[in-house]
């Protein structure tokens, strides 16, 4: 859990400081001569990396028209420079990698691109693929890979509202949730004194809201939206129903027990 309360802390701090950091400096000597999507200055990616990720976006933009740009720094920033070099345009994405600032991504978008993938797509993009844990597990070089892979799936797929792909501590989460209001229904099913029904269901609808909220907004909507895989649907489902069971049937020994110990 250590790891989904960074990101969730990382997420709000997103939200407030969002997203391209100020570049004042104008450095245009730092542009190499030849023209290239990737200006690596932090030496990230080995030359065999690098030469893959220029064929990679290189193809992306003569196939699709798409212009995905990455800089790479540290104590060294070409600053506005890269605008004029790169001919950033409203089809454009610039994935600027900087440590410096405690997430190392940080992205430039076009407003074309923009309208595809909206501002919590962005912020999520960032907070997931580049938080410390992410890039300690996958390196800085991986953490970007990764970034632009899933920009390149929902360019292909014309557009996101979210990131591709459920993280295990975003599930885990989704998965406690769903327990919890799994719990709030099963307590709210047992039955009220001198009813005749095994369940209230009367109390079970005015609490929907509620469990509703928790099991199939929360529980279940970032498992539908981000992956086509019915394990963890199907694992969020039985611990809802699990949850429910087990909080109606202890609510039932507690009634039969009290009698007895009066």
């Amino acid at each position: 859990m250590p790891r989904a309360l960074t990101l969730f802390l990382t997420l709000i701090l997103a939200f407030s400081t969002w997203v391209a950091p100020a570049h004042g400096a104008n450095n245009p000597e730092l542009l190499p001569e030849e023209s290239t999507p990737v200006i690596d200055l932090a030496r990230v990616f080995t030359p065999i990396q690098r030469q893959a990720l220029v064929e990679e976006l290189d193809a992306v933009e003569a196939r699709d028209g798409w212009k995905l740009r990455v800089l790479t720094q540290y104590d060294r920033t070409p600053g506005l420079a890269v605008k004029e070099f790169w001919g950033v345009d409203e089809r454009s994405l610039v994935l600027i990698a900087d440590p410096r600032g405690g997430n190392l991504l940080n992205f430039s978008v076009g407003d074309r691109m923009f309208a595809l993938m909206p501002r919590n797509y962005w912020v999520e993009l960032q907070t997931r693929f580049g938080n410390q844990y992410y890039v300690r597990d996958h390196g800085e070089d991986g953490a970007i890979r990764d970034a632009l892979a899933a920009v390149e799936t929902c360019l292909e797929r014309g557009g996101c509202r979210v990131v591709p792909g459920l993280p295990q501590e975003q599930w885990v989460l989704t998965f406690i949730i769903s327990m919890l209001g799994g719990v709030v229904a099963g307590f709210a099913a047992h039955p009220r004194p001198n009813s005749s029904s095994p369940v209230a269901w009367l109390w079970v609808s005015l609490l929907a809201p509620l469990w509703g909220v928790m099991f199939i907004i929360f529980g279940l909507g970032p498992v539908l939206s981000r992956t086509t895989d019915w394990l963890p649907l199907t694992r969020n489902v039985l611990g809802f129903l699990g949850a429910a069971i087990g909080a109606y049937i202890t609510h039932r020994l507690r009634q039969r027990e009290a009698p007895g110990q009066g």
